[in-house]
């Protein structure tokens, strides 16, 4: 009898102390995501935006994989790799016995078709798609080769130190050959991928779903589907998070933290944030949005002494953010804390606008996001923020919006003269914010990642030369000038940079929050 009690007392210690164990994964269930908005494609490698991310991950997969919670790569649909001496050359050993959506088999032949498509202006699918993050991140490849059916080889054209990390991107997921043969054009529409999930349907602006692929070569996945429905207010998807008809949502509206906190039904997941939110001065003068004041630097810096963005992250942010100085956050490597950021001073503001010929000020359009972002969860109240400030100093700025997808699509062809936006990093190195957003070779119109089209050779011969090297150090030093050359030409006004939340209900387990804001759902599952 003792030992009866003594193992019952057991278990309910166990219980109690380690809940986990008292609840095991099953499989089964819908998973509903309130999310900020909708997808602009499902073409893993023809979109710029996370919330289209979000739902292409659910469906696709790349040779590697950033590990659960990080930025460290792990093989995935490679098994191994080999580098050659020289850095140049890349040799993928692809896992076997792996299925697309349709049936078809994963090999050598699908990598290459997957990335040539991007960059041969000879390949078939190659007319389909714009391929924007091929050009910011991956202009460097110079040819990928299939030397046996799972045997893969990448040349670069020159030594890239951050080519592996970032070969885990979504840009480089492998689709299907024989989807895109079939569906062409409309293919975006028709996302085929070997992921832990497959597409059912795309309403847009209302829901996405895919279900589970019972074929998954990692093992099928605990969720029978998701749905991913489109909610842009954040007050409205906590009204659904709290009602029950939705399990999580993204991007909560600071103001409702405390809110959330007091719910014992929901849980709260945070993680300082790899992103950056920014105001961008248009500066190309070929571009159809440039006015003549942004092409002077004291403009520019005038702009960043009237924005009181202290103000805008204690009121707006409420405590979930930081206040930006650099393009990169402070957390990642290389970043300049030396730099002294341009102070909030309105008559400054107005000394540097007389002197470049504006002493009355002019008057502009401030174009603002549609959608809630990791880096600025409520753009349009930030934007009347800013907005105020500048007409402190003079500046007339009008607030325009458009839909999300128009929004992308216009603001990389130039057509703004001041716009908000936001970064998330991709593999953690600055390269990826340093040289997608602000290089000359990344200002093109039409498919710029360089918003602001801020052209600096010196800062190009800069970026360039920490690509080639990978030397740690060297890199380091090479992206602290970067950062200052980028201040004192003041293209932007760098706002915050945003901690990561999502909200769950508390049945929804095994979601882990990623520092580049990818979410992965092979491991989720609901209990009852």
């Amino acid at each position: 009898m003792r030992k009866v009690l003594f193992l019952l007392c057991c278990l309910a210690v166990a219980f109690f102390v380690f809940p986990a164990l008292a609840s095991e994964p099953r499989y089964g269930g819908t998973l509903i995501y309130g999310s900020a908005g909708d997808a602009t494609r499902l073409d893993p490698a023809d979109v710029t935006d996370g919330i289209s991310i979000t739902r292409t991950d659910a469906m696709f997969e790349g040779l590697v994989r950033y590990k659960p919670g990080t930025t460290e790569i792990e093989p995935w649909l490679a098994e191994s790799w080999e580098v050659s001496e020289d850095g140049l050359t890349f040799t993928f050993y692809l896992r076997k016995g792996v299925k697309f959506h349709d049936g078809t088999d994963f090999n050598a032949d699908a990598v290459v078709y997957s990335f040539k498509r991007q960059f041969d202006p000879n390949h078939p699918f190659h007319q389909y798609g714009e391929w924007a993050y091929w050009q910011w991140m991956f202009n460097y490849v110079k040819d990928v080769e299939k030397v046996d059916d799972y045997t893969v080889r990448i040349t670069l054209s020159q030594p890239n130190a951050s080519f592996l990390t970032s070969m885990a991107m979504f840009t480089v997921a492998v689709v299907s050959p024989t989807a895109c043969e079939k569906y062409k054009g409309d293919f975006f529409k028709n996302p085929v991928g070997t992921g832990p999930f497959k597409f059912v349907e795309w309403v847009k602006d209302d829901h996405m779903t895919v279900e589970a692929f019972e074929d998954y070569w990692g093992g099928r996945p605990y969720l029978d589907r998701i749905i991913f429905r489109v909610i842009p207010d954040p007050s409205v998807r906590l009204l659904e998070l709290e009602k029950g008809s939705i399990h999580c949502m993204e991007y909560p509206n600071p103001d409702d933290l405390e809110r959330i906190a007091k719910n014992p039904d929901l849980v709260l997941l945070e993680l300082p944030g790899i992103n950056v939110g920014y105001l961008a001065m248009n500066m190309g003068e070929d571009t159809p949005g440039f006015q003549k004041p942004f092409g002077d630097v004291r403009v520019r810096r005038a702009i960043n002494h009237a924005i009181n963005k202290k103000a805008i992250v204690e009121h707006l942010y409420r405590g979930t953010a930081v206040p930006a100085k650099n393009p990169i956050p402070p957390t990642m490597w290389g970043y300049n804390d030396d730099i002294e950021d341009y102070e909030y001073d309105p008559e400054r503001a107005k000394a540097l606008l007389a002197e470049a010929g504006y002493p009355n000020g002019f008057e502009t359009t401030l174009w603002v996001m549609p959608v809630s972002r990791p880096y600025m969860f409520d753009p349009p109240k930030i934007a009347e923020a800013i907005q105020a400030d500048l007409e402190e100093v003079g500046i007339r700025a009008n607030i325009y919006t458009v839909e999300w997808g128009t929004y992308l699509q216009e603001t990389e062809a130039g057509k703004h003269p001041m716009c908000l936006l936001g970064w998330i990093g991709d593999n953690g190195d600055p390269d990826n914010f340093l040289y997608v957003l602000l290089d000359k070779d990344n200002a093109i119109v039409g498919s710029a990642g360089n918003v602001a089209f801020y052209r600096n050779d010196e800062l190009h011969e800069i970026l360039i030369k920490a690509q080639q090297t990978y030397d740690q150090k060297e890199r380091e030093a090479l992206y602290r000038k970067a950062q200052e050359i980028i201040h004192n030409d003041a293209p932007w006004v760098p706002l915050a940079h945003a901690k990561l939340q999502m909200v769950l209900r508390k049945n929804v387990k095994g979601f882990v929050l990623h520092p580049l804001d990818r979410k992965y759902f092979q491991s989720v599952w609901l209990e009852e």
